[in-house]
C-alpha cells in the first residue's frame, strides 16, 4: 500500500509540474502508465501476501518435520540400545553356545567310549558262557545250567551235583564240575567269581555245628571257594563268598520240586570294570 500512495503522489507531482506545458495526449499516456503501475503494485501486494501466507505455512511444516525428526531420533536412539543390548546378550549366548556346543560333544565322546566298554564287556560275557557250556556240557542233565543276567554269568550247580544231603563236604562228581569249571576261570583272569549258598525254606534238624539255613548256605558256599582256591589254584582274591539262606528262592511254589530247585550254589562271574567305572566317573 506504501508503494501505491507513493505512485501516486509522484504521478500527481509530475501533473502539476506539467500541467501547463503537457498535451492531452501526453496526459492520457501518463494516466495510463499510473493505472498500469497500480495494477502492478497490486499484483506485487497480492503476491507479498501469498508470499508471506507460504512462509507461514512453511515454517508450520518445518516444525511439524523437526517434531517427527526428534521422535524419529529418539526412537532410532532407543532402538539402538536395544540392538546394543540384544547384540551384546546374543554374543554372550554365542559363547555359552560354543562352550555348551563343546561339553556336549565331549559328553558323546565319553557315552561313546562307556558304549563301547559295555559292548566289550556283553561279549566277553557271552564268550565266557559259550566257554562255560562247552565246558561243563556233561553236567547240564545233573542239575548244572549257565545263564546270563544283568550282565553276568550264572553257573547253577544243584546241591545234590555237590554235596550229600545235609552236608557241606564236596563229593567227588561235585569237584568233576568244579574242576571242569576252574580250567576256564584259570584262563579268564579279568573275571571275579562271586559264590553263592542258598537253601529251601525247611529247618535245619540234627546237623550238629550248623544251626539254621543261614549256616548251611555260607558253608556251602566256602567249601566251594576253599576247593577252587586250594585245589584249582584259583587267586583267592578273585573270589567272595556269600549265603543267602532260603530267602532268594528261584521257585516260591510249595512243593518238592520247588525246595529241590531253590538248594544250590551260584558261581556268579563277572568280568572286571575298572575301566568302565573310571569312564563313567571321568
Amino acid at each position: 500500500m506504501k508503494i501505491k500512495y507513493c505512485l501516486s503522489a509522484v504521478f500527481v507531482c509530475l501533473v502539476l509540474h506539467s500541467c501547463v506545458v503537457m498535451s492531452p495526449k501526453k496526459y492520457k499516456a501518463l494516466v495510463a502508465e499510473r493505472d498500469s503501475l497500480s495494477n502492478r503494485s497490486n499484483a506485487l501486494a497480492d503476491t507479498i501476501v501469498r508470499l508471506r501466507a507460504d512462509t507461514a505455512r512453511l515454517h508450520h511444516e518445518l516444525k511439524d518435520l523437526q517434531d517427527t525428526y526428534n521422535a524419529l531420533n529418539a526412537n532410532y536412539n532407543a532402538l539402538n540400545d536395544k540392538y546394543s543390548s540384544l547384540s551384546n546378550n546374543f554374543t554372550a549366548s554365542s559363547s555359552k553356545v560354543s562352550s555348551l556346543s563343546s561339553d556336549l560333544k565331549k559328553r558323546e565322546a565319553r557315552l561313546k567310549e562307556v558304549e563301547d566298554a559295555l559292548h566289550k564287556r556283553d561279549e566277553a560275557t557271552n564268550a565266557l558262557k559259550d566257554k562255560l557250556q562247552q565246558a561243563l556240557l556233561g553236567f547240564q542233565q545233573s542239575g548244572l545250567s549257565v545263564d546270563i543276567r544283568n550282565g553276568k554269568v550264572y553257573v547253577s550247580l544243584a546241591d545234590k551235583l555237590l554235596f550229600p544231603s545235609g552236608s557241606i563236604v564236596i563229593d567227588a562228581k561235585g569237584k568233576q564240575a568244579l574242576e571242569q569249571l576252574a580250567i576256564v576261570l584259570n584262563k579268564e583272569t579279568e573275571i571275579n567269581i562271586a559264590v553263592e549258598g542258598h537253601t529251601d525254606d525247611k529247618k535245619v534238624i540234627n546237623l550238629g555245628q550248623i544251626k539254621d539255613n543261614w549256616d548251611l548256605s555260607v558253608l556251602r558256599a566256602t567249601s566251594v571257594c576253599r576247593y577252587l582256591t586250594e585245589v584249582e589254584k584259583i587267586d583267592p582274591h578273585r573270589l567272595t563268598a556269600t549265603g543267602k539262606s532260603e530267602f532268594q528262592p528261584i521257585d516260591s511254589a510249595n512243593t518238592t520240586e520247588a525246595r529241590t530247585r531253590n538248594r544250590r550254589i551260584e558261581i556268579v562271574l563277572s568280568p572286571k570294570l575298572d575301566e568302565l567305572y573310571n569312564l563313567i566317573k571321568q
